[in-house]
């Protein structure tokens, strides 16, 4: 008699099938047992899942092969997978599949059985140097004590340079120390900055525990690394995981610490399938792990943030006044070095068209006399964000989005940042053949050239000419070229170096002395109410690059040039003041009624016309009267995303709102039916999909 299991697949998106699927076997087999089973006309990767399966109406067709030579998946794994596919508003097999490494969704169960057999290398029993250990401030010490003493979850609120790194290794360091087969979960925002942590890791523990103990996770790893790392979680051999969002879903079946390095970072959140926060995942994996652990030590959660989301800095607020989660705070940094002094520059009384004021201008001159280093900061990459005709209406728009192509110089293209189209600048424009056409505002590849010039004549101290240097998305392409160009930045080789965000955070650079945001003020009217939370983290991680080095600390400075000086954000800014701008924000979106205080969800529709998405929204809105809760929710008229059309798509949003996020989530899941039910109305038709982003970061 054939066993019945229930089996987690990837069936397609917003189809009615969202739960595991029925198969036969001739064995029982335990939930989280990976297996080939066959889905339509072809065969695909499935977890056994837990509960008893479904009845069918159809036959019920058997697995094609278990892959019995890999351990089951465990319980909080696969609790952490439903949680995710319920809250988020996503089939279960699709989340489940989509945390499993790509290489091992397209193995075969003969093709893992050679995949499993290759040499591993352990951990070398014969290791046994010990670990060195920077020396611990007051601020570090009572951090560590609290979070060993507690259950948490924890909130580190340490500023720039405070030694936020070093408490992430002794924690993970005094974990392994107490239970040498614990795992370690330690995540990153970006890949650019999965590099320089590992290396710390790397040197701080492969001399006790082997070079396997310490593997990464990133999108920028090949398929076969990305397997690779996987199995050596997943069999316990790797005992520190570092990576980036994805990794939140690694297998570690003995968890035991996870941290969230740069918490606030948006990176967290997945845009694309399921768009899920791996923060707030990690705080609820942490309470599963334990919750199903037997092992009386808790799985602790530890975010990191110089600048915390609102939401954790809410959530971190006395436990008398409801908060869940404890602070840690670590205000100073280490060695006794000053965060850099603020000023700002009013761009309203600079002759028109300055692109750097004369104070700043000698500002980074004289650091350029003394051998120090400055960053400029603009978070705009390309030479300019336009080209236009100064004879008629034509700008470089591009033909397939509703947005302008970048012009980029050094390649001689107007690139579209949203679809990817490029085509050569044309020699005359394209509209009434006028040759004059120019660039309209300014890049990062602008702006290092502009620099370029205006410091042409200053010399180094040792008569050499003045190094300005750019990283951005374009100059780093290349395979290593992001860890060369930081490489030049760490040596001196370097006297100014022009970016975009990818270097106002994360990166110890010890001779930059002066830091200097160049057009900051877009973000302060956004229609996006989270817009001047972004900026003032991004402004307060920029600043954090300048003065690490104690022995420059007292000159190092952050210039902020601005036509609005006297914004609330900037008198917060100045005084490297977080908790009181993050006073003044909560209280906005109280009165408001904006997150944390209400809940949010976004669904968004792509069609072939704009009318086809309103109109698929607007009927699904107007069908929701009779869904659980929707007396408990507000929908908002459907209207057109900020980029309305990319690629020749057109894109509509509608927002829906709750102060309860057990309300929204109900009503959520009984809309999924009517939102498939309107999907084939006549007045949809030209739908191409649709899509629900709870919790979003973007609106």
């Amino acid at each position: 008699m054939p066993y019945r299991l229930s089996v987690a697949v990837q069936t397609p998106a917003h189809s009615a099938i969202a739960g595991p699927l029925t198969y036969s076997h001739s064995a029982a087999l335990p939930p989280g047992s990976l297996v080939r089973v066959p889905l339509g006309t072809r065969e695909t990767l499935g977890v056994v899942w837990d509960g008893t399966p479904e009845e069918s109406h159809f036959e019920v067709r058997p697995l094609s092969a278990a892959l019995d030579g890999l351990p089951p998946l465990n319980a909080a794994w696969r609790g952490l997978v439903q949680f995710a596919a319920l809250y988020y508003q996503r089939a279960v097999g699709e989340v489940a599949l989509a945390a499993l490494p790509p290489q091992l969704r397209e193995l075969g169960a003969a093709q893992l059985t050679r995949r499993l057999k290759r040499p591993a290398k352990g951990a070398d029993a014969q290791l046994e140097a010990a670990i060195v250990s920077e020396a611990l401030s007051a601020e570090q010490i009572s951090a560590i004590a609290t979070f060993e003493s507690q259950n948490g979850p924890f909130l580190l609120f340490g500023s720039t340079g405070s030694g936020k790194t070093e408490v992430y290794l002794q924690l993970v360091q005094r974990l392994l120390a107490r239970d040498p087969t614990a795992q370690a979960l330690v995540m990153v925002p970006e890949i650019n900055l999965t590099p320089q942590l590992e290396a710390r890791f790397r040197a701080r523990f492969e001399p006790r525990f082997g070079a396997a103990a310490v593997v990464s996770m990133h999108s920028g790893m090949t398929a076969p690394q990305r397997l690779k790392s996987w199995l050596a979680a997943h069999g316990g051999t790797a005992r520190i995981v570092l990576g980036t969002r994805m990794a939140v879903f690694a297998s570690m079946p003995r968890l035991k610490l996870i941290v969230v390095d740069e918490e606030h970072d948006p990176s967290y959140k997945q845009q694309e399938g399921a768009r899920y926060s791996a923060r707030d995942l990690a705080v609820y994996r942490s309470q599963l792990e334990t919750r199903l652990s037997t092992d009386p030590e808790p799985c602790r959660v530890l975010l990191g943030s110089a600048t915390p989301s609102l939401e954790s800095w809410h959530h971190s607020r006395p436990a008398a006044e409801g908060g869940r989660y404890v602070r840690l705070a670590m205000p100073s940094r280490i060695g006794a070095g000053a965060l850099p002094k603020v000023r700002l520059v009013d761009m309203g009384l600079q002759q028109k068209k300055t692109v750097f004021s004369p104070q700043l201008l000698a500002a980074i001159q004289q650091r350029i006399a003394r051998g120090e280093q400055s960053m400029v900061f603009l978070n705009r990459r390309g030479y300019a964000p336009v080209l236009a005709c100064g004879s008629c209406e034509w700008k470089s728009e591009c033909p397939h989005c509703s947005a302008y192509r970048v012009f980029h110089k050094i390649d001689r293209s107007l690139r579209c940042h949203h679809c990817g189209y490029a085509e050569p600048v044309p020699r005359a424009c394209p509209s009434c053949g006028n040759p004059d056409i120019a660039p309209v505002g300014r890049g990062t590849e602008r702006l290092e050239e502009h620099l370029a010039e205006l410091l042409a004549t200053v010399r180094r101290p040792d008569g050499g000419p003045v190094v300005v240097a750019r990283i951005d998305a374009d100059s780093t392409k290349a395979k290593g070229a992001l860890e060369a160009q930081l490489a030049e930045v760490h040596t001196g080789a370097v006297d100014v170096l022009v970016g975009t965000q990818m270097i106002a955070k994360g990166h110890d650079f010890r001779r930059i002395t002066l830091v200097a945001a160049i057009q900051p003020d877009g973000a302060l009217f956004s229609s996006d109410f989270r817009a001047p939370e972004r900026l003032f983290a991004l402004l307060m991680q920029a600043g954090g690059r300048a003065g690490r080095d104690a022995a420059h600390s007292a000159a190092s400075e952050m210039w902020v040039q601005t036509e609005h000086p006297q914004h609330p954000l900037f008198a917060a800014l100045r005084q490297h003041d977080y908790p009181a701008f993050a006073a003044s924000q909560l209280e906005e979106r109280r009165i408001a009624g904006m997150p944390p205080f209400s809940f949010q969800a976004l669904v968004r529709a792509e069609a072939r016309t704009q009318e086809a998405a309103q109109a698929f929204l607007t009927l699904a809105s107007a069908a929701a009267c009779d869904v659980p809760d929707v007396d408990r929710v507000t929908l908002y008229p459907a209207v057109p995303m900020g980029v309305q059309r990319v690629a020749n798509i057109e894109r509509a949003q509608m927002l829906v709102e709750s102060p309860s996020r057990q309300a929204l989530q109900r009503f959520l899941l009984a809309w999924q039916a009517v939102l498939r039910a309107t999907r084939s109305q006549p007045e949809a038709k030209g739908l191409i999909r649709w899509a629900i982003d709870v919790d979003p970061l973007g609106i």
